[in-house]
């Protein structure tokens, strides 16, 4: 109990921590300083020219050279790869997609669990935490910024999509109002082994994600519970500190 309480507390203050740190640089949500260089999916572009340029090629090791973006073609036949470089104009913009799996730690800060053998829909905020991987798209908006100075300079505005699963632990409180039967009589907190899908959304600060799980709660009384491996609707939330 006092293990499962002192993990509670920590994960309050660092939610806590998270979330004034999120308040602070709201400004920066969905920005990058510049495009990484590596391999992208040509998505669209409002400018005719470049749209004419790249033709019917869709795969693109990119790099951008302040305010340029350089394009090589990733030819899968035994033409000479497709080479290209645009300067982004105000005006004008281009979307470029990558894909790629994702591996991340998220909480879980609450689960919402349907109504069952008379119990209402019960609210479960104890201490849970996952192990998530899926597949993730990043989409980069590139345009150029006019700055007060009157100086133009590169926008590169970004979001990030994904779909997969997770497992982790949790805690979970247990009574003999949850179980079908009587137990121990005592009420305790006990531990349960979840799993699911989500779908998440990453805003390069935080990360946050619906998701639908599961869960199994360990111990004797596991068998006679009344959630016993029974859907439950939660949010999984997560801080990207890199």
């Amino acid at each position: 109990m006092r293990h499962l309480s002192l993990l509670r507390n920590f994960t309050g203050h660092f939610l806590c921590l998270g979330l004034s740190s999120l308040l602070a640089s709201c400004a920066a949500v969905g920005h990058v300083p510049t495009l990484e260089p590596g391999d992208y999916q040509f998505l669209r572009t409002n400018d005719p020219a470049l749209a004419t340029a790249v033709g019917k090629d869709r795969a693109f090791y990119v790099e951008q050279a302040q305010d340029s973006l350089h394009f090589f073609g990733q030819s899968k036949t035994d033409a000479p790869p497709h080479r290209l470089s645009y300067a982004v104009r105000r005006g004008r913009y281009v979307v470029l997609v990558q894909r790629k799996f994702d591996l991340d730690v998220f909480t879980i800060p609450f689960k919402a669990r349907p109504p069952r053998g008379g119990v209402p829909v019960q609210l479960n905020t104890n201490f849970n935490a996952a192990l998530y991987f899926g597949r993730r798209l990043d989409f980069y908006h590139v345009n150029s910024h006019l700055q007060l100075n009157q100086r133009q300079t590169p926008q590169v505005r970004t979001v990030g999509l994904g779909y997969g699963v997770f497992t982790g632990l949790g805690s979970t409180a247990v009574s003999a109002d949850v179980l079908r039967q009587v137990g121990s009589g005592v009420e305790y907190e006990g531990f349960v082994v979840h799993a699911g899908a989500a779908a998440i959304y990453d805003a390069r600060i935080f990360n946050l994600g619906l998701a639908v799980g599961f869960d199994q709660l360990l111990g004797p009384d596991g068998s006679h519970w009344l959630y016993q491996r029974k859907p439950w609707f939660g949010v999984l939330f997560g801080l990207d500190l890199n």
